[in-house]
């Protein structure tokens, strides 16, 4: 099951590199919205509405406004503006330094007022892009998470069945680990799903005998990265005689992430397959029915139309070997 987190205040001000004008309030609220708010109505006295959970954006346009009242309406606006205990925090933008009256009131209520020196749509957006991704529903999955000639491929399978020694040998034949043994799985998008490994797991590959590896000091730097696009499942399972494998690979497993479906091809493992062969394969593959090729649909046509082809001749060499055929053609004196 996916779930959504808070991002505290303090984080988005480390994340974004944001100046604290309000040292000693609380940077621990926590912000559960991805939207964002330009208050432009709230000063203007209309609160019914007012989104008080969001991130509150003032642009140069918010500060003029607030900046042109007299000193006694500002105080009454800026006073039912701090009110809400329920807001995270407030962002200045282009540099600019809040009023007077702003910062009294929210460093009384102990609420974070934040600046940046992006202009405000640059704001917004870069915001809103940390927040999605903060906030996206995540989940957690047993497996091998890496990079194949830019394919991001989840491997799952049992405990034991072969899956990081997989990813090891990958690594030496140049692709990246991303995470091992657990994958945290975020839906940053509609259609997007990004893995990453827990941060105390980070760039580390557990080998049955030998322990806990750092991939990145033994290989360097180039062998991992900190997270990946998965657009790929593959499974790996202990070979079943009694069980029929797909041999032409017409089958379009799928499954289930978060609620966005994956394809998934099923490996048989048993002793003498190069399962690291077998997965560069098949991000290759991938790759191409991408670009529009499909090897396993090609030859499916080729063979029926094949098939249809040698049905009409034998058709026809019937018709010519009937024996009505050839006794028409005796009566005729032919």
């Amino acid at each position: 099951m996916g779930a959504q987190h808070g991002v505290t205040v303090r984080e988005l001000v480390s994340g974004l590199g944001l100046h604290v004008f309000t040292p000693q309030a609380n940077l621990d609220r926590v912000i559960r919205s991805v939207d964002i708010n330009r208050p432009g109505l709230a000063l203007a006295g209309y609160l019914r509405y007012h989104p008080a959970e969001r991130v509150q954006l003032l642009g140069r346009t918010e500060l003029s406004f607030l900046e042109g009242m007299n000193p006694r309406e500002q105080a009454l606006r800026v006073f039912a503006f701090c009110a809400y205990e329920e807001t995270p925090c407030v962002i200045i933008t282009r540099g600019d330094i809040p009023p007077e009256t702003l910062l009294s009131e929210a460093t009384r209520r102990g609420l974070p007022v934040l600046g940046t020196a992006m202009v405000t749509t640059r704001g917004a957006a870069t915001l809103s892009n940390f927040l999605e991704e903060r906030l996206a529903p995540e989940t957690l999955v047993h497996g091998v998470l890496v990079d194949v000639y830019g394919i991001g491929i989840l491997i799952t399978g049992s405990s034991g069945i072969g899956k990081s020694e997989t990813a090891l040998e990958l690594i030496k034949r140049g692709h990246r680990l991303v995470a091992d043994d657990a994958v945290v799985i975020r839906q940053v998008s509609d259609d997007t799903l990004l893995g990453s490994a827990p941060t105390l797991l980070q760039h580390l590959l557990e080998i049955r005998g030998l322990g806990v590896l750092n991939a990145m000091t033994l290989f360097g730097a180039g062998a991992v990265r900190t997270h990946k696009k998965l657009v790929l499942v593959i499974h790996l399972e202990a070979w079943q005689e009694n069980k029929a494998y797909d041999r032409l690979g017409i089958d379009n497993d799928l499954m289930k992430i978060l609620g966005l479906e994956i394809p998934l091809v099923t490996i048989p493992v048993r002793p003498g397959r190069n399962l690291a062969v077998i997965v560069e394969v098949a991000a290759m593959n991938f790759r191409l029915k991408g670009m529009g090729y499909d090897a396993a649909k090609a030859f499916t046509d080729e063979l029926a139309e094949a098939i249809s082809a040698n049905s009409v001749d034998a058709v026809d060499s019937s018709k010519e070997q009937s024996p009505l055929s050839n006794s028409q053609h005796s009566r005729s004196g032919f």
